[in-house]
Parts: C-alpha cells; structure tokens; sequence
C-alpha cells in the first residue's frame, strides 16, 4: 500500500443547503423524541449531520455503498472505513430553516501500523456558518483499517446488566431505525443495513449501528440533564455496538459538563464528553 497521501493535505470544498425542519423533526420521531421543531427554533445538537448530503449516481460509489475514493477524501486502498470520532465546538446555535455553508478542509492524513495491520487516519476539519455568522467549528476522525479476519470481530454479549449512571435511556437499535438513520442522513454505507455485506464482506456478527447515530443520542442525553449551554462536544468509538440488543445510553455531571457513554452487553461502545459554559 502507498502510505503517501500528503497532496490531499489542505484540499477544501464547500457545501451550501437549508436546515429543513422536517428532516430534524423525522431524527426525532425515529428515535422517539415528542419534540417538534419549526423555522427559526435552534437545531438539536449533531442534527446537522442530517445536511449537507453527498448524493452519487450509481456509477459513483464504491463496493460498501460509500462514494467512490479519490475525490475530496484520499483513495486509501483499505477496504474498512468508519467514522471513529471527532471534537465540536459551538459559538452560537444554527436555526431550523435558514441556509448554512459548510465549508471542509483535511487537516491531515496519517499512515500507522497497529496490532491489526495498516491503518490510515484522515483528519477533517468542518466549518458551518449561518445568518448570523460561524455557529460550529468540528473535526472529524476518519480511520481505514484492512479486511477482518471472518470471526474476528466479537457478537455483543447479553444478558449483562447495564453499569450504573446518573442518567440513563435504552434504546433497542432495530432495522428499522438504523435504516431510518441512513437514510436520513443519506448513508449508504452497506454494514448499516445489508446484513450478508456487514457479515461475509466485513465480518461483523450483525448489523453495526452508527456511530454518529450513538454520538446524537448521547448529546440529547445531555441537553435534557444540564441547564448551561453546551458549548463543546467530544467523542470516539471503543468498540462498534450491533443490532438487535439493547443500547445503553449513560451519562452524569462532571464540573464543567458531562461524561458519557453507550453500553452494550457490559462493553462501552462510545465515550464522550460535553463542555458547557462559555465557548472555547
């Protein structure tokens, strides 16, 4: 594999769309949230990962469903990619209904080696601008890995009682809501939703919900347990959580904000952590 992707090092591309309320208020609905939003209410935190779609004819996508390489992203040869986790930053909120640009930059690509082979990092940088100026500053954590062994990747145990948190909502991640999320979110990513890809082609034992679907749970968590406003966000996947078996979505105060986390089967899937206060 080349490991010299440094040209793609500081490439940009804008994005320009409008914060429609019904795609929100369909996240909300699909993950049993009662709340109704209308122009001119601020967005829900991470909702505007429903935005800003990246939609290829066929002949533009990849095997997994993906876009195909080599455009805005580097064509890294690794055939598993996922989204591992990322930092945000809000100054001040974006509003259901108006127009936002999204402009992106990759800040850097890094090739390592790890315990399971070649991996390639691709670090990017999001910035989203509304009405009323700059609203969130986001880096994004993108990781290609090698193909799995067939076996390699553990099912989810059950049966195990979930740790004990301050604040805590299961949720049951069914078909039918992860592939709401992607379709939402115009994910095409194929271990979301074609269980024989997500087994025989990747070796996942089920189905893997999303991590930014997991992400967005947790930051809901959050708004409806802390007063001030959240002014930061950071996350990163420990372990991918599966279909079909309970979700634990946990959390409690710290001094300037929250830690949290999802659970499954005794093992914590993401861990995050939110500021609040005045921005960073």
């Amino acid at each position: 594999m080349s490991n010299d992707f440094s040209a793609w090092a500081g490439r940009s591309e804008q994005a320009i769309d409008t914060l429609e309320p019904a795609r929100s208020n369909a996240l909300n609905a699909a993950t049993g949230d009662l709340a109704v939003g209308a122009a001119g209410d601020p967005l829900p935190l991470l909702h505007h990962w429903l935005y800003f779609w990246d939609v290829r004819p066929p002949e533009g996508l990849g095997i997994d469903g993906h876009p195909a390489r080599g455009g805005f992203l580097p064509p890294v040869p690794l055939p598993r990619r996922m989204w591992a986790g990322g930092r945000l930053k809000f100054l001040q909120p974006l509003l259901l209904g108006e127009q936002v640009a999204r402009t992106s930059t990759i800040l850097k690509v890094e090739a390592k080696s790890g315990k399971t082979g070649d991996l390639v990092f691709v670090t990017v940088r999001h910035e989203l601008t509304g009405g009323a100026g700059l609203a969130i500053v986001e880096e994004q954590d993108i990781v290609y890995r090698g193909a799995a062994a067939p076996g390699s990747i553990a099912p989810t145990a059950t049966g195990i009682a979930p740790g004990a948190a301050s604040w805590r909502q299961d949720v049951l991640p069914d078909t039918i809501l992860l592939f709401r999320y992607s379709a939402l979110t115009m994910n095409g990513h194929r271990i979301h939703y074609d269980r024989p890809y997500a087994i025989d082609e990747e070796a996942y034992p089920a189905l893997v919900v999303h991590g930014p679907l997991q992400a967005t749970l947790l930051a809901a968590l959050a708004t409806k347990n802390v007063a001030a406003p959240v002014t930061g966000f950071d996350f990163r996947g420990q372990s991918p959580a599966f279909d079909g078996v309970p979700l634990h979505v946990c959390g409690g105060p710290t001094e300037d904000g929250a830690s949290l986390w999802t659970e499954q089967g005794g093992t914590r899937n993401m861990v995050a952590t939110i500021r609040c206060g005045a921005a960073a």
